[in-house]
């Protein structure tokens, strides 16, 4: 299997990188036990096929340790040379408070040492308290350490439109932001795909197929209690739903987008993943890849080729027409977890 070009996006001048990121939230511990062996092995399958780019953060368990190990796996049996085909970007999530250089430094190296890398390709930071000004004194000393080398590019994760301005005013080269975006949850098209636009910064998309809901496992379904859902994905993305419109709407999303995968004989997961691939400033999609467990590479495949028509378009915006404005009751991108 070979990925056309257009699953590439030259994301910095020294970044290219896949447009489908494999998101690494699932080695965690919220979606079910993984062994490390047979998943580290599973890795190679994505990278062969050309997913080449792993979206990691320091708290999703293992995450960082697997891509360290995948790199000594990689050199070990293809030389060094393969690494250049690997991107890994990972996350800062600090606990608000006082911040000072060491604090930066001591928290970069642990993710430089796990990953086994001299260098960052990316590091998205995440703030809990907008009150508390220290992230601005967080990324100015991650700012520092991408002049001394160990952090090619700075980057954020769910922060809104109003503090990326902040931040971006500060003087601080951000070159993208990671954000809710789907079908369900447009909030990126209120203000933030604007500024970004303006600023060339690239949106990084997670919850685009609202964790698996957004498929054909879940037409004419019941809706599903809160037991029955088990992973924190499926959890998280039904409240989502639950606030968008409910189940009864949600089913006819699923029937209509059932209608337009049949017509590109493809499946629900990569129209819902083709739609957000399509809106302005977005460079890459996270599709979460439960390493040895289920893999939907060939499936993921099937985005690059895949274009909806003006026709396709109008029936989905036909059902977002009728749903709750997710921005009148959450807010901007991130609001919900600053509430």
């Amino acid at each position: 299997m070979v990925l056309p070009a257009s699953s590439r996006l030259q994301f910095t001048p020294d970044l290219n990188i896949c447009r489908i990121l494999n998101g690494m939230w699932q080695v965690s511990g919220g979606h079910g036990r993984i062994n490390p062996k047979p998943a580290i092995q599973s890795m190679f399958k994505y990278m062969d096929a050309g997913f080449t780019t792993w979206d990691l953060a320091d708290h999703y368990g293992p995450a960082e340790d697997f891509i360290g190990e995948f790199r000594r796996q990689l050199i070990n049996s293809r030389g060094e040379q393969a690494l250049s085909q690997l991107q890994a970007f990972t996350k800062w999530v600090p606990r608000p408070g006082n911040i000072t250089k060491e604090i930066v430094d001591k928290n970069i190296n642990i993710s430089l040492r796990r990953m086994d890398v001299a260098s960052i390709d990316l590091m998205q930071f995440h703030w809990w308290e907008y009150r508390d000004k220290n992230y601005l004194d967080a990324l100015k000393y991650m700012a520092d350490l991408q002049s001394e080398g160990k952090i090619k590019h700075l980057a954020l994760t769910n922060f809104d439109t109003e503090h990326l301005q902040v931040i971006t005013d500060a003087g601080i080269k951000i070159v993208s932001n990671q954000v809710q975006f789907s079908i369900v949850d447009r909030r990126p098209e209120v203000n933030m795909i604007k500024y970004c636009q303006e600023h060339d910064i690239k949106l990084l998309t997670y919850g685009t197929i609202c964790g698996g809901l957004l498929s054909e496992n879940y037409i004419g379904k019941p809706e599903p209690k809160s037991w029955g859902l088990n992973t924190t994905s499926l959890r998280k993305y039904k409240n989502m739903i639950d606030a968008w419109g409910g189940w009864k709407l949600f089913q006819e999303l699923l029937l209509t987008l059932k209608e337009i995968a049949a017509k590109h004989q493809v499946s629900i997961p990569n129209v819902a993943a083709r739609y957000i691939l399509d809106k302005p400033a977005v460079g890459g999609v996270i599709i979460g890849a439960r390493l040895s467990v289920s893999e939907h590479i060939e499936d993921n495949s099937k985005i690059f080729n895949l274009q909806l028509d003006s026709e396709d378009l109008n029936r989905i915006d036909a059902i977002s027409r009728k749903s709750q404005d997710l921005y009148e009751l959450i807010g901007d991108c991130g609001d919900e977890y600053r509430r």
